[in-house]
């Protein structure tokens, strides 16, 4: 079992307020980002967008594509993007205004930049030696390095995304030698994690971190070639021979599908990103060559083992904690129910009624299923705890259902850290687990039990060790580096 004794006793967390829809949501790790291009294929601007929204659960704040048209000479750039779901983005678009068989496109979480039009990837510019999209998924630890220096050469910067600093460094490179040598003189100078899709007029760049902190996908479709960064966005196309962009390595696409690959940087330690199957993937994607619903399960199963309890039904918090919770009741032999229902009709925003209700935006998304709970002994499954925040208003929702005990059971370890690779965290002193001890936690919530996942019983459920995977957020060590300046982004308490 992993121990933890940080504590203040002072320690005083914030109730969110119940007048917003993404209350139930705001005590988790957001999403970071997503991409997708399409290389050689028909309708590219159209296949990017449907990709998007496979991968919307990778970002909610804003979506965008470009596409090159085919023809003579470079083609015409088209674009569209904006603010929103990817469905608002594109609600009655006209594909025809991006015509081609040569798109990428991102959804975006605002993990680094605020949510403003002007962070909305993909970012393009016109260079020396002709135009240039980016979509970049992850966050560099040296931005703010780069960017100091990139503005005291003359640069002028109008979006605050670390995304815009690879535009600029491209435009510092020489026309004069090939371009997949001033891609790689533009990566050897980024710190961090980024996989990235980068379109010149006549060919698309795929390329990932040397440590492979975010995950980036390549398949064939078609005469084309696909990119995403999970398997999900490839559920509409007809595929074959999918593979992960290695980490360190550049993939180069021209012509109708000449396909070149280069892995020009040292070694580095391998750091995947362990919460991408713990929270941020979807469940029905392949992610670092594992099949995330299935490592849930086993997370639930290993739970189960580490933390057994006599109890009556097993039950998850929706929809994260819905593989775990499966894992848990076949390991313990505890029936499993859905006692708590989602509504996944919600909107992004309501008119709250103005005799108030006690948690209302948790009330709105998350309804306790009586005819079930009522008199039973319950372990509640969720994959996280970060706050504590809703998991305490969840609890007295269960308890007002008529549950006799609930043993509240967490399928990854205490967050103790927050994330500088691209994922929106609180700052440390907003992270309960690094400032409470076990039972400290067990009483704000006011669960019966609590108990966590252990950090090695993580890396077993994922078939991993810790040289694998990078699991800061759990245990503080940051496989590639940290920034000296970094300020993470104080996450809003709605």
């Amino acid at each position: 079992m992993t121990s933890f004794s940080l504590k203040s006793r002072n320690f005083s967390l914030p109730i969110l307020e119940s007048n917003h829809s993404d209350s139930l949501v705001a005590d988790k790790f957001h999403d970071e980002c997503g991409v997708m291009g399409i290389w050689n294929c028909p309708e590219a601007a159209n296949l990017t967008y449907l990709g998007l929204y496979h991968q919307q659960h990778r970002g909610q704040e804003g979506a965008g594509v470009v596409a090159i048209s085919d023809g003579e000479g470079r083609g015409n750039w088209n674009s569209h993007r904006g603010l929103g779901l990817v469905s608002d983005v594109f609600n009655k678009f006209d594909f025809a205004k991006l015509p081609g068989s040569r798109a990428i496109g991102h959804v975006r979480y605002s993990t680094a930049g605020g949510s403003r039009l002007e962070n909305i990837q993909p970012f393009q510019a016109e260079l020396a030696s002709g135009r240039i999209a980016v979509a970049h998924n992850g966050n560099l630890v040296n931005a703010d390095l780069l960017r100091g220096e990139l503005k005291r050469k003359g640069a002028i910067f109008q979006a605050t995304s670390d995304t815009e600093i690879i535009l600029h460094l491209a435009a510092r490179q020489s026309d004069n030698v090939p371009p997949v040598e001033r891609i790689v003189k533009v990566l050897e100078r980024l710190e961090g994690a980024y996989s990235l899709l980068i379109m010149l007029d006549d060919r698309i760049f795929a390329a990932r971190d040397p440590h492979g902190i975010r995950p980036l996908v390549m398949a064939e479709c078609g005469d084309g070639v696909v990119f995403a960064s999970e398997t999900c966005a490839f559920n509409l196309l007809d595929v074959r021979n999918v593979r992960e962009v290695l980490p360190g390595e550049i993939v180069e696409v021209r012509g109708e599908r000449t396909i070149t690959s280069v892995r020009p940087f040292p070694t580095k330690p391998s750091a995947s990103c362990i919460f991408e199957h713990v929270y941020f993937a979807r469940p029905d994607s392949e992610v670092f060559g594992r099949h995330v619903q299935s490592v849930r399960r086993k997370l639930g199963e290993q739970l189960a083992l580490e933390h057994p309890v006599e109890a009556d039904l097993v039950i998850p918090v929706p929809d994260s904690g819905n593989f775990a919770a499966h894992g848990y009741s076949r390991q313990s032999g505890i029936p499993f129910d859905f006692g708590l229902i989602r509504n996944h009709y919600v909107g992004r925003t309501f008119i709250e009624p103005q005799q108030g209700i006690r948690d209302f935006g948790v009330k709105l998304k998350l309804a306790a299923n009586k005819q079930i709970l009522k008199d039973q002994r319950l372990v509640v499954v969720d994959d996280s705890l970060v706050r504590g925040t809703t998991s305490k208003k969840l609890v007295s929702m269960l308890r007002e259902a008529g549950a006799k005990e609930i043993h509240l059971r967490i399928s990854s370890p205490p967050t103790i850290s927050p994330c500088y690779y691209g994922i929106d965290t609180p700052s440390k002193d907003q992270l309960i687990a690094a400032q409470m001890s076990l039972d400290e936690i067990r009483k704000f919530v006011a669960a019966d039990t609590l108990e966590y996942l252990s950090l090695e019983g993580l890396h077993a459920a994922v078939n991993s060790t810790q040289n694998t995977f990078c699991d800061a957020c759990f245990s503080g060590n940051y496989r590639a580096g940290v920034p000296t300046d970094f300020k993470p982004r104080q996450a809003q308490l709605l």
